[in-house]
């Protein structure tokens, strides 16, 4: 039985010094120390999946926080049952004391670990979606103040009236008066469309 620490920081800027400190407090030997210096957005970590393949049965896999796991709740829920049902690993979470998969692998102790994590699997996911909210609410009551939210018109040139009038007579396909006015295609037209539709004009190409 061999016990390892699993440690990820999100950039190389971060410092992992305090998850190294925790796992040494633990008992975890520096060389079985797997650091990972890489977003927590999946599992597609090379440390990670190294680590995976040195897990035998009865191993211990020792970590900080739970999101040192990943941040994706869902694939968090997917990997748990991964390690403890099929490879059957324990997990310790130092900073939850009941994320410890030692204490009892009866019954009990497997659906109290199981409840905790399906907790903050809700918490996690309650909280994005209150983040995406108050975001909403936020661009709403700045264009409720006139503030522009999103990337700005970006201006029409000034020989534009005159590529447009050519357009219009059949003088100009829309690429050729794209590329006269130093535009994509997709902008003329958008631009076409405004037009028409703040004329009140329906709109044909």
């Amino acid at each position: 039985m061999q016990t390892y620490g699993y440690i990820r920081v999100s950039t190389r800027e971060q410092n992992e010094d305090r998850q190294i400190h925790a796992m040494e407090k633990f008992g975890v030997e520096r060389k079985r120390m797997i650091v990972e210096k890489q977003s927590g957005k999946d599992f597609a970590r090379p440390q990670y999946r190294m680590l995976l393949r040195k897990l035998k049965p009865g191993d211990i896999l020792v970590i900080k926080s739970i999101d040192r796991l990943g941040r994706n709740y869902d694939e968090i829920l997917e990997q748990w049952r991964h390690l403890t049902k099929e490879k059957q690993v324990n997990i310790v979470v130092l900073d939850m004391p009941l994320l410890d998969t030692r204490n009892g692998r009866d019954l009990t102790g497997t659906l109290i670990a199981d409840i905790v994590l399906q907790l903050l699997s809700y918490v996690a996911q309650t909280e994005r979606e209150f983040i995406r909210q108050r975001q909403r609410e936020g661009i709403d009551a700045a264009r409720e103040r006139g503030v522009h939210c999103g990337r700005f018109a970006m201006e029409r040139p000034s020989n534009y009236p005159d590529v447009r009038e050519q357009w219009e007579s059949g003088a100009l396909s829309g690429r050729s008066a794209a590329a006269l006015l130093g535009v994509s295609h997709t902008t003329f037209q958008r631009w076409i469309k405004n037009d028409r539709l703040s004329a009140g004009a329906v709109v044909n190409y």
